[in-house]
């Protein structure tokens, strides 16, 4: 399978990539002694956020409370805030202070990058702009989009293809935008196209452009629903499809096969898996049982922690 790398040489990308002065393609922690780092994502503690238990602002001082030294932001519970810098300010200071890494932005509601009227998908590349400058201004390395589009999903691959043109259009121009920022623009699998590994591993490579990539999350392969059964596609298979164009990966605690059955994670074969492409960056947490929500994201913190010592993965 083509690595990161080797996509960037074979799309004649990798010399524009040095030209315009991006950031390494190498996500590894500082210290070469773990495999890879461990993030907590915001919406693990989404039912928090949404009641005010939480607020925006304490959600990585909490994370770093409980263990975790990195954070992944979703724009939807700092959504006006994306060019309120005295408000994007105090979010860097406090990071600062407590020495907490801001990894990415997953952004949500700015509108269909698939959309079939082109004033449409127009207006969301636009309405993702700021969103992009916002993860600069944090420090973040990448912006989570989604591959979304009116064309509803179906098993006719002229619907796929055609879906897959839109977005691919829509993220080569948010990644041309993002070129003075070096901000990466990913799409994670999250339903409908988008969560069949080989659907978005294509539409990525078509879109032509070395800060376009991937992130896959390891549970979210159903893609709908068909006659009253869940359609997905094997997590194992996707997440190793979209390794090599990913700048971070999401850990979901369940995965999917191809015949619509849901299973617990095999955290081993699927860290395997994630390493075996050279991937050295962040694994974000992103589960929060309901009225437990810490204890479960320690708990996999616990279970990360183990297979990052010495032989673990052997």
């Amino acid at each position: 399978m083509t690595s990161r790398r080797n996509f960037l040489k074979t799309t004649g990308l990798a010399t524009a990539a040095l030209g315009l002065g991006l950031p390494s393609l190498n996500f590894a922690r500082p210290g070469a002694d773990l495999p890879f780092k461990i993030s907590l994502a915001e919406w693990s503690v989404n039912r928090l956020l949404f009641s005010k238990q939480l607020d925006h602002l304490d959600f990585a001082l909490t994370a770093k409370k409980h263990g975790i030294h990195a954070v992944e932001y979703v724009n939807q519970f700092f959504f006006e805030k994306a060019q309120d810098f005295a408000y994007l300010k105090e979010m860097n200071t406090r990071c600062t202070n407590e020495g907490i890494t801001q990894v990415l932005i997953m952004v949500d509601r700015e509108g269909m990058l698939g959309a079939r009227d082109a004033a449409i998908r127009a207006k969301a590349v636009e309405n993702h702009k700021k969103w992009v400058d916002a993860a600069k201004f944090l420090g973040c390395h990448t912006v989570r989009v989604n591959g979304y589009s009116d064309i509803a999903w179906s098993t006719r691959p002229e619907d796929a293809a055609e879906a897959s043109k839109l977005v691919s259009d829509s993220i080569h121009q948010l990644a041309t935008y993002a070129e003075t920022t070096g901000i990466h623009i990913v799409i994670e699998n999250h339903g409908g196209f988008s969560s069949n590994g080989k659907w978005l591993a294509d539409t990525i490579r078509n879109a032509h452009h070395p800060l376009a990539g991937t992130l896959p999350d390891f549970g979210n392969f159903r893609i709908s629903t068909l006659e009253g059964k869940p359609v997905s596609y094997d997590s194992y298979r996707g997440v190793d499809e979209l390794m090599p164009l990913a700048t971070g990966v999401s850990l979901k605690p369940k995965v999917w096969d191809d015949a619509g059955n849901e299973s617990d994670l095999d955290y081993k074969r699927m860290m395997k898996l994630v390493l075996s492409h050279g991937y050295s960056g962040h694994v974000g947490i992103e589960h929060g049982d309901k009225d437990r929500e810490w204890e479960s994201i320690v708990a996999i913190r616990e279970i990360l922690e183990g297979l990052q010592k010495p032989n673990a993965l052997k």
